[in-house]
């Protein structure tokens, strides 16, 4: 049926492989003119609250990325902020995992990680992300709530935005506006909370002691909230989000999405309920629009699936009420795939083809960086030592026959727990190590601190002049948690002649 889902879902005549691309739709049948397109960015959509199992999907999703985003930083892990991307100190905090800026590849996993999941979940139910826990649907979600229940549902808000200015028009533009002020600025104050610690955030901001580049992101973050989830909306998502427009090399023919039954519907038309439509011709669709009315990017399903459907499954709940009014089979628009609609296969059937060779490779590529990443961690030796000779002093002579090298040492310490280290160095006999004001062989190492030493090496006079390779050894001294922990670091000893 070349007409029918294959059509809808811009497939390709005469393939067996993965060639399907969700297609532009034009907004009429002859294409779409400059002006045509200037007026559609500059239309407003409405959106009508729906309710129904996708749309209480949403407000789970929304509910809990809200709880993580604004609740995380406020959480404590011995005694500091569990989650904190400290940018001065160059230090993240992550629970109890402090990375450096050497530990820049565990962050740069975490990313590919992420990436491949993203790939995942298109793979599998396309834009997946950006229907339910994009940032940008869960604060449009948000605002629209707030709208709604200020300005009311979508025809209320129609006849307020073309009636004219009035006190009662201007006190409710005037309420939605702070509340969703109120909300972003809580959004940028808990955004920078990331990055600066978000205890002595509140006492600062409420003192108006913040830095200047604190302020600037708080508002910007803020600005940014409030601009593109309460205007721009459905706008960002068709016209400058990537992810629109890339996803099409991540799905299939076994792809799920939000799929209008063609073959099902058409044609479609009003009708009775007493009617029987298919004596007298006529497919499911009742063209009652309800489905336009509530997709907040303002597309019609029925003509196809386009890069501007997110897949917030808000157009399947609104036909799963009118089919039910109706008293015909649900499922005239469903998630499933392009295969099943044009094979007509069961629910079952289409779920049995989603372990596919692409999704069985992203899920093993996932499984593989995330058990490499937690094992790296779990081995990861949490002190570290770089040895900075000093240039201006090669090797001298001292008082008892003894050959001096000065250094600075530098120990960086990863771990929430304070280290007792001896210092120790081999590659020459009779080596000591003098390190700090008190010249012993022991220094303190803070909790996850970087500390600066002054260290001399000192080895008796005899050896041949020249360099000679050294390896200076730090080892925990304490028996609790510091057991086992050491490192090594090459050096060299300079003999003068």
């Amino acid at each position: 049926m070349k007409d029918g889902a294959s059509a809808q879902m811009g497939g390709q005549e005469g393939s067996g492989s993965p060639s399907w691309r969700p297609h532009v739709r034009a907004a009429r049948p002859g294409g779409q003119s400059v002006e045509e397109a200037l007026v559609d960015v500059r239309r407003k959509i409405y959106p009508r609250s729906v309710s129904g199992v996708f749309a209480r999907w949403r407000i789970a999703f929304v509910f809990l990325t809200q709880v993580i985003f604004y609740g995380l930083p406020w959480l404590q892990w011995n005694g500091r902020q569990a989650v904190l991307f400290d940018l001065g100190a160059r230090k993240f905090y992550l629970f109890g995992l402090v990375l450096w800026p050497q530990d820049v590849v565990y962050l740069a996993v975490l990313l590919v990680i992420s990436a491949l999941a993203l790939f995942l979940f298109t793979a599998v139910a396309g834009r997946l992300f950006c229907g339910y826990a994009c940032p940008q649907t869960v604060y449009t979600e948000i605002f629209m709530w707030i709208e709604r229940k200020v300005e009311g549902d979508r025809v209320a808000r129609i006849r307020l935005d073309e009636s004219p200015w009035t006190w009662r028009k201007a006190r409710l533009k005037i309420t939605k506006h702070a509340l969703w002020i109120a909300v972003a600025w809580w959004t940028g104050s808990t955004f920078i909370g990331y990055f600066a610690p978000i205890r002595e955030l509140g006492h600062q901001l409420f003192t108006l002691q913040l830095g200047p580049w604190q302020w600037f992101w708080m508002l910007f973050y803020g600005f940014a909230t409030w601009g593109n989830a309460g205007f721009m909306r459905e706008s960002v998502c068709k016209y400058m989000c990537p992810y629109a427009r890339f996803q099409s090399v991540m799905v299939d023919p076994d792809t799920f999405v939000v799929t209008y039954d063609k073959r099902r519907g058409e044609p479609r038309g009003g009708r009775s309920r007493k009617v029987d439509h298919k004596s007298a011709g006529m497919g499911d669709c009742v063209d009652c629009s309800l489905c336009v009315q509530v997709c907040p990017t303002g597309i019609d399903i029925r003509d196809g699936l386009q890069y501007m459907c997110i897949g917030c499954g808000a157009c399947i709940d609104a036909c799963a009420q009118v089919m039910d009014k109706m008293h015909y089979e649900p499922g005239l628009i469903r998630y499933t795939s392009e295969r099943a609609v044009e094979e007509g296969l069961s629910a079952r059937g289409a779920r049995a083809r989603l372990l596919r060779p692409r999704v069985l490779v992203y899920g093993a590529l996932i499984l593989a960086l995330a058990a490499a990443f937690v094992a790296s961690l779990a081995l990861r030796n949490p002190l570290r030592v770089d040895i900075i000779r000093d240039r201006g002093v090669l090797g001298r002579e001292v008082p008892g026959g003894l050959i001096e090298n000065v250094y600075r040492l530098q120990i960086i310490n990863t771990s929430d727990q304070p280290l007792r280290l001896r210092l120790t160095a081999e590659g020459l006999p009779g080596l000591s190590v003098h390190a700090g004001r008190e010249g012993t062989d022991e220094v303190q190492a803070e909790a996850s601190a970087n500390k600066l030493v002054p260290m001399v090496i000192r080895a008796p006079a005899g050896a041949a002049p020249g360099a000679h390779p050294i390896t200076l050894r730090a080892a925990a001294a304490d028996a609790g948690d510091g057991r086992g922990i050491e490192t090594r670091e090459s050096a060299s000893f300079y003999v003068p002649q």
